[in-house]
């Protein structure tokens, strides 16, 4: 099979720094990867590195088999690639239905287009069903500000989700989230992923949520890949358990 992203020797450095040192990787349609490892050994900057909110050093991302490596974030996202971010990147003025809406709205075609498009771009029904999906409909009409802040971490990753992508990587979507609410974004995330078909990457401290989730787990440590695998397999690696006792 075909793999939906491919990285290759991923590098990023800041002078002597080697944030990311040679990481390379596959993730296969529809599968769920987790991403792991202690603060500091380059999970988010492997994401922005791939994502375009930074240009890599060296080596090479392709999607679907095209080369995307430095792409924009907006070139990659008309492409199917979404992402959420470890901090909140919601609209507080806007209700949760706006904010959905204008969360699809860059990715409906041209400028004409939806200067005339009705008020909510024809996208009311798409956002309403995700609306429904992650059990906000009581709040639909309400500031997203005005949200708890799980409620506005439901918002978030329901926003990545607007334009339909085939991939979505997710910067620690538990951060910050009460405990009681955990449960449920992974039983929401697995139903996303049932319906849609996509892929995700996910980077967790969380590490209950990401093994219950993914099927195959990446532990990071200063840069590299130190294990690769099952969630029970990395789970147990002893490399794994000493680069986190260690911290």
């Amino acid at each position: 099979m075909t793999a939906l992203l491919t990285v290759r020797d991923l590098r990023k450095h800041y002078g002597a720094i080697r944030a990311v040192d040679g990481v390379s990787f596959d993730v296969a349609p529809g599968e769920i990867v987790g991403v792991i490892g202690p603060n500091g050994s380059g999970k988010t900057t492997l994401f922005n590195s791939i994502l375009g909110q930074i240009r890599p050093s060296d080596g090479r991302v392709e999607f679907q088999g095209d080369d995307i490596t430095g792409m924009t974030p907006l070139d990659l996202a008309r492409r199917g690639v979404g992402r959420t971010f470890q901090t909140l990147q919601v609209f507080h003025g806007l209700s949760v239905r706006d904010n959905l809406i204008a969360a699809g709205q860059e990715l409906c075609g041209s400028m004409p287009r939806r200067l005339f498009a009705p008020p909510d771009a024809g996208l009311g029904e798409h956002a309403d069903h995700l609306i429904e999906r992650f059990r906000l409909t009581h709040v639909a009409h309400l500031p997203a500000g005005s949200l708890s802040y799980g409620q506005q971490k439901l918002v978030d990753i329901a926003m990545a989700f607007m334009p339909a992508p085939r991939l979505v990587m997710l910067d620690e979507p538990c951060a910050g989230v009460n405990p009681s609410l955990v449960d449920e974004l992974r039983e929401l995330l697995l139903a996303m992923n049932r319906e849609q078909g996509g892929s995700f990457v996910v980077v967790e401290h969380n590490m209950d949520f990401i093994m219950r989730l993914c099927a195959r787990v990446i532990c990071m440590v200063e840069g590299r890949v130190l294990a690769e695998g099952a969630p029970a397999q990395v789970q147990a690696n002893r490399d794994v358990l000493d680069a986190y006792l260690g911290h």
